[in-house]
């Protein structure tokens, strides 16, 4: 599996294609960052699945409530 992987997503809060560079050295991971044009905050959840060689990532907006 590649180490380093580019994605382009859409920020929940705007619609904005934003580019990130995603590194999976350390497996999944679940971290914040913002986004360039609305700089409202946007919740990343990586997940490295190395038996399939695949790398899953949700992108949503950390505000929303699961009842």
């Amino acid at each position: 599996m590649k180490e380093f992987t580019e994605k382009t997503i859409i920020c929940p809060h705007c619609g904005h294609s934003v580019r990130i560079e995603l590194d999976a050295s350390n497996g999944s991971q679940e971290f914040y960052d913002d986004c360039p044009a609305c700089c409202n905050t946007m919740h990343l959840n990586m997940m490295v699945d190395e038996l399939q060689d695949t790398i899953e990532l949700r992108v949503d907006a950390d505000d929303e409530q699961i009842f």
